[in-house]
């Protein structure tokens, strides 16, 4: 029998910030999106004073009450080389790992003589090593493994681990978990089964599979099949190649200068190029947008070109191509709130022919790349970057509680008092 575990971080962002600054422990924190705006990660002790997820913080730090709520600007760099530290301490103790998200990630324990003692380890490990909190659900399936994972964050005074490999265990448990909580059904399906009086797991998990298949498509079926303990969704240590990726900003302010948004699609692209390089893809197609503010009275304009590109991950041929379409995208007159570039139709480059006339020297651009990605690896990122990008970058979101980039930066790092 297959047997999965999902590991998942508590309050991620919120615990990566905690991680270094022991002053938040214990104490109501939220982290909020680009531009300071809404609320994107809480800690239990900022869930208990009633703060959702997307609410917009300049609305909701003014509700009574709510003083004590420390506010964080969201530090990605910090995140997410604190998610491959969590990563390297589950590959190092478990048999296989499949990341699904920043924060969550899969463990194949199928064969572990104890899964229940080897994930209760774990647990510490990620604790001890990468100073990260957090839950472990497992189960036969990876819906039921997720699904122990829900049920693990919810009991507050449990151990963090929750095992649902057996069919008694689930059958207990079933009955007391809401529809909603369940992993591939949303609100569109929840909805359809609460007409049918169906909302709950248990009561889900006892429909025949082919009114299933008929209420909710082969999406809902494979779902239906998952929580009977049948595998229909496999383990896999490499993800697949993404398709797209994308760097879109909304400004700190407005922007009604053509030279600021050309330094905005130049950045973006630079950024663009930068993540292509790191997965190791080329793109061989792009889009680049434009828009305006859609919830004030400003004049609306929204505009986009989408065009084949060179197959490349190279910086200086992916910003000339971004620049040349903002460029045509610039309207005089608006102020601008967002622009952002999108790279398409991503592969691996011994997946596409090779050119015989290619535009730039490969090799020699390839060089150029690699020495610019060593200096911002090293020196931090924008260490150095293209003049079309910007120097100063006003415009750039606003972020005015960041905390410092202390694994990523040398200059950020913490410093140990001799006190």
């Amino acid at each position: 029998m297959t047997l999965f575990a999902l590991v998942d971080g508590n309050s991620f962002y919120c615990s990566c910030e905690r991680a270094f600054d022991p002053t938040l422990r214990g104490k109501p924190v939220v982290v909020l999106s680009n531009n300071d705006g809404c609320i994107i990660a809480r800690t239990q002790e900022a869930k208990d004073l009633g703060l959702k997820m997307g609410e917009p913080w300049h609305i909701a730090s003014k509700r009574p009450g709510l003083s004590s709520v420390i506010w964080m600007s969201s530090n990605y760099a910090l995140y997410g080389d604190m998610s491959r530290r969590m990563y390297e301490v589950l590959s190092a103790n478990a048999p296989a790992v499949e990341p699904y998200s920043i924060d969550e990630m899969f463990l194949d324990l199928t064969g572990v003589p104890d899964p229940l003692l080897l994930s209760h380890r774990i647990r510490d490990l990620v604790r001890q090593i990468a100073k990260i909190p957090t839950c472990v659900g497992i189960g036969p399936t990876k819906t039921i493994a997720k699904l122990a994972n829900k049920a693990a964050k919810s009991y507050r005074s449990g151990t963090g681990v929750c095992d649902l490999s057996t069919e008694d265990a689930r059958a207990a448990a079933y009955p007391g978990i809401d529809i909603s909580d369940v992993w591939g059904l949303g609100p569109a399906s929840g909805t359809k089964l609460a007409r049918r009086g169906v909302t709950n797991v248990a009561a889900f998990v006892a429909l025949p599979q082919d009114e299933v298949r008929e209420l909710l498509t082969v999406v809902g079926a494979r779902t239906h099949a998952e929580l009977k303990g049948v595998n229909c969704i496999p383990f896999s240590q490499t993800p697949p190649t993404r398709k797209s990726l994308a760097v879109t900003r909304s400004f700190g302010r407005a922007v009604t200068e053509k030279r600021e948004l050309e330094q905005s699609i130049a950045s973006y692209a630079t950024r663009a190029a930068e993540k292509l390089r790191r997965h190791g893809l080329v793109a061989t197609a792009m889009q680049v947008f434009v828009r305006t503010n859609e919830f004030n009275k400003d004049p609306k304009y929204f505009n986009q070109a989408t065009f084949d590109i060179e197959p490349t991950s190279d910086t200086l041929s992916l910003v000339k191509d971004a620049l040349r379409a903002g460029r045509r995208l610039w309207r005089p007159g608006f102020r601008y709130a967002k622009a952002g570039v999108v790279l398409l139709d991503l592969a691996r480059p011994q997946e596409r022919p090779a050119d015989f006339f290619p535009s730039i020297d490969i090799e020699k651009r390839a060089r150029l790349m690699s020495a610019l990605d060593s200096v911002n690896m090293r020196y931090g990122r924008r260490t150095l970057t293209l003049a079309c990008a910007g120097i100063q970058q006003g415009w750039s979101m606003k972020r005015q509680k960041l905390s410092p980039r202390y694994t990523t930066v040398f200059d950020e790092l913490m410093l140990a008092s001799a006190r």
